[in-house]
């Protein structure tokens, strides 16, 4: 199964490898414009219309945060990222809102991350697209107990994520997917289907993921202190889930 964002830090700090994603990968990602719109409405149902500051966790080209910066035009955006790359990406695709942003390149892999975080905390919302599933299960779990201290009493947290199918065949039908969205939109020109997917099964991020089970994750959630957790919107192995932090004395 294709990785929507570049995962290895190996390849993400590359900029050739960046270019390239962004030009021919991001279009392909199914009901990609459901999931930003699902995750706007989560947003303001769980904080208003009018929300302080937020953080796009593994902020890629900046589409998450743009699309909540443009629906709440007083929230502030921090945009971490271990790839310089794609925070150059983000900056320009952000340049007319540069001072309602604040980039930051740090490792979320490792738990030192959170103290430059810390002082932009308690955060409205956190909101992460694509960025998480290469880390091992242990660190998702940390990572997610990291997130809900950062959070304000009724923050919400959303992960848009690439999650673990239950079957290989079912595994499968995102793959046929995605290769017929490369070949359809003509992002590799010249190139039949059957080339296509022989690149797109042997492409340099191929085995870099850490997937997850859904379901798992969601308890994960509950454990740590999470309410309200559910899967929002689920297209196969692509899904929009999270929580919010409980108000104050519930």
């Amino acid at each position: 199964m294709i990785a929507p964002v570049p995962e290895d830090p190996s390849h993400s700090q590359n900029p050739n490898f960046v270019a390239k994603f962004l030009e021919n990968v991001r279009g392909t990602v199914p009901l990609s414009i459901e999931q930003i719109e699902v995750m706007l409405q989560l947003i303001t149902v769980a904080r208003g219309e009018q929300i302080g500051t937020f953080l796009d966790l593994g902020c890629g080209d900046g589409v998450l945060a743009s699309a909540i910066l443009h629906e709440h035009p007083e929230a502030k955006g921090l945009l971490v990222d271990f790839s310089e790359p794609m925070l150059d990406a983000a900056r320009r695709n952000l340049g007319g809102r540069g001072y309602r942003v604040e980039f930051l390149e740090a490792n979320f892999a490792q738990p030192g991350w959170i103290r430059r975080v810390d002082p932009h905390a308690p955060l409205d919302a956190i909101v992460s697209g694509f960025a998480l599933h290469h880390l091992p299960d242990a660190r998702k779990q940390d990572l997610y107990r990291e997130i809900f201290e950062l959070l304000t009493p009724e923050g919400i947290f959303l992960n848009i994520e690439h999650v673990a199918s239950a079957t290989r065949w079912t595994e499968s039908r995102l793959d046929d997917y995605m290769i017929s969205a490369i070949f359809g939109k003509e992002l590799s020109p010249g190139k039949t289907r059957a080339a296509v997917a022989r690149d797109y099964y042997a492409r340099a991020d191929k085995d870099a993921g850490v997937l997850a089970p859904l379901e798992v994750q969601c308890d994960w959630l509950r454990n740590i202190g999470f309410e309200n957790v559910e899967c929002f919107l689920k297209m196969q192995e692509l899904a929009v889930f999270g929580g919010q932090r409980p108000a104050i004395g519930a």
